[in-house]
């Protein structure tokens, strides 16, 4: 029997009246079936996913380089084999589509997935300008408890997310007016290389370039090893985002997690002079975000390139956390990495009276493995994943009015409900990509 008609008798037969309707999925509680997935980028942050997805049944594999699908046909020989995913996402019997393709064709593939109806899990960041995040999150939202989806920033999985939401919210330093998140990476370009060479025979440079506009290959862009490739590319305009949408994207979760916030009423930036080529290394990035039922409006800070909000006290150096957060409170400060944190209570005070950790039977629980907490929703899409389209969505959406407000060269006025900037009409350009004909990002 094909696979769709067997689990559409199996629930009449197992309950004389229920049948799933075409193109449902079964839930968790049929544990033997078996997603059928496309991954959609078989190498790079592909690899990642090979163990997770070995107990599924991967049966499309897509990549833009032919001499990637050797190897990934080990670990998966029953898989068709694509270098369009557009193609690839049209094959009969889909359930599931994982993305680690380059950052400018992320929102389109994951548009495309949720037309088809099919669960989608995307590497970071979701989108590269603001108006794909609002496309994809609002197609999403539409679906949501029918697909499951998560963007793949997976140090989400680190007890130190529900760590940190957990004291700050029990009030480990007052009421919260402030957060901070960094990163030091500095990798300096001038401009796109120049044309030089051609691209190895198998591989689809065109269909790499996708929707972006077209600029000549060069063997630079993809210099880089597995898993780390995209530094080669992506601080370019038409590429990427830099670093505020790369590590970015992981850092500032830390405070995503804990502040609750959906999008912001103003964005600014300051850094180094405007390159129309290359995203800022050197930059900083504020943010006003509305009151919520638990806090006030807030500031929320991304720095990057070597700049870093003040510290605390002087003798915690904040340089020596790469990749870090700081949340302000009326009692005082945490500092944290990914896997730690710092209390700092500040005045006279602060003598942590106040603070009344919540009891164990409320502590929050482990997420688990971030992969597997999503191929669960695809079985159950009631089930929450921790970094769904919408939490994604409004995380990005706001680092990207930053890149906006930092190429306008002023503070933005955001009407989020709108998705429009309301003191600055040059800016409202700026929200949105110019593709090449034939792309689009609604298929």
């Amino acid at each position: 029997m094909k696979r769709r008609h067997f689990l559409k008798t199996a629930a009449t037969i197992g309950t004389g009246l229920v049948i799933l309707p075409s193109g449902t999925r079964i839930g968790k509680a049929a544990p033997s079936n078996k997603l059928n997935v496309a991954l959609i980028g078989v190498w790079g942050r592909g690899l990642a996913h090979y163990d997770s997805l070995a107990e599924e049944n991967v049966v499309a594999l897509c990549d833009v380089n032919e001499k990637r699908f050797p190897d990934a046909l080990k670990r998966f020989p029953n898989a068709k084999t694509y270098v369009d995913w557009r193609k690839c996402l049209d094959q009969k019997g889909l359930d599931a589509v994982v993305c680690c393709t380059a950052d400018h064709t992320h929102a389109f593939i994951a548009n495309w997935s949720l037309n088809r109806n099919l669960h989608c899990y995307m590497e970071k960041p979701l989108a590269i300008s603001v108006e794909e995040a609002r496309v994809v999150r609002a197609n999403w939202l539409k679906k949501k408890g029918k697909l499951a989806t998560q963007v793949g920033m997976q140090r989400h999985q680190f007890p130190n997310f529900n760590r940190l939401r957990e004291m700050i919210h029990d009030g480990v330093i007052g009421e919260l007016s402030a957060a901070y998140a960094w990163g030091d990476r500095q990798i300096r370009r001038s401009g796109y290389p120049p044309a030089e060479g051609q691209p190895p025979e198998g591989f689809h440079y065109d269909l790499w370039i996708g929707p972006s506009p077209f600029h000549p290959y060069n063997p630079s862009y993809f210099s880089g090893g597995p898993g780390m490739n995209c530094l080669s590319w992506n601080m370019y305009w038409d590429f990427g985002t830099g670093q505020i949408g790369d590590m970015g994207s992981h850092t500032m979760d830390l405070v995503w997690n804990v502040i609750d916030a959906t999008l912001p009423t103003s964005a600014e930036a300051k850094g180094e002079p405007f390159n129309p080529e290359v995203t800022p290394v050197t930059c900083e990035f504020h943010f006003e975000n509305p009151a919520n039922d638990w806090r006030g409006p807030m500031r929320v800070s991304w720095y990057q390139g070597g700049v870093f909000p003040s510290s605390p006290k002087e003798y915690i150096d904040l340089k020596k956390i790469g990749h870090g957060a700081m949340f302000k409170g009326s009692k005082g400060f945490v500092i944290c990495d990914f896997v730690s944190r710092i209390v700092l209570p500040f005045g006279d005070n602060a003598d942590l009276t106040y603070y009344k950790p919540r009891p164990k039977d409320k502590i929050l629980p482990d997420i688990g493995h971030f992969q597997k907490q999503w191929l669960d929703a695809c079985k159950n899409p009631s089930l929450k994943t921790a970094c769904d389209f919408e939490y994604s969505g409004n995380m990005i959406e706001q680092l990207l009015l930053g890149l906006v407000a930092y190429r306008v060269g002023r503070k933005i006025e955001y009407d989020g409900a709108a998705g429009r900037v309301t003191n600055c009409p040059e800016a409202n350009d700026l929200l949105r990509r110019k593709y090449r004909p034939g792309w689009t990002l609604d298929g």
